[in-house]
This record gives C-alpha cells, sequence and structure tokens, in this order.
C-alpha cells in the first residue's frame, strides 16, 4: 500500500512537470520576451505569480527592460520589480515571479 502511493505520488509529479511548458505555450497571451541590456539578448518568460510579498530581493523591469539576466551577478532568477511612477520601490509597486527561459537570442 505504502509502495503504491509513493508511485502514485511519482507519477502525479512528472505529470505535472510535463503539463508546465504546455501550459507556458498556450499563445493566450501568458508568454512575453524580457530584453536583458548587459547581455544584449532577449529571454521568453511567463508570469508564473502575478503577486508576491514585498520581501527579499527584486531587480527592477521597465518595459520589458532589464539589466541582468541568467548568469550575471545581480540577477535574482525572474524576481521583478515593476515601478508605480515615484522611483521608490514601496508597497504601491508590482512584485511578481517571471523567470527567464534560455537560451536568449539576439531577436525578440
Amino acid at each position: 500500500m505504502k509502495r503504491s502511493l509513493v508511485v502514485l505520488f511519482i507519477v502525479a509529479a512528472l505529470s505535472a512537470l510535463a503539463v508546465i511548458p504546455a501550459s507556458a505555450n498556450r499563445g493566450d497571451g501568458a508568454l512575453g520576451v524580457v530584453y536583458v541590456s548587459s547581455q544584449g539578448l532577449y529571454y521568453d518568460t511567463f508570469v508564473s505569480a502575478q503577486s508576491l510579498p514585498m520581501k527579499g530581493r527584486f531587480q527592477k523591469l521597465e518595459g520589458g527592460v532589464t539589466e541582468f539576466g541568467p548568469g550575471d551577478q545581480g540577477y535574482v532568477g525572474g524576481r521583478w520589480w515593476i515601478d508605480d511612477g515615484d522611483g521608490i520601490m514601496d508597497e504601491g509597486d508590482t512584485f511578481l515571479l517571471c523567470p527567464l527561459l534560455g537560451p536568449g537570442r539576439t531577436t525578440p
């Protein structure tokens, strides 16, 4: 019985992992592109969490452009801060999670 539950859990986990890339490519606007200025590369992305608490490190994303990407010191794994226009990271801003999907490319 215990082994059956473990096998069932593993099958469910693998099924969930197989669905993630398919859902990211639905074509319903979920995909986006971010330009990393320090690399001169574009990366595909998708929103995996539209709202995060203002805790931890965030990287500024402005107009689909950011300074650091995968492999750069300063890249925080797709934890973005979108400013509300006052130039200060505060509770009025948007905080979200959108990982950058490699490899980067030179065209949008």
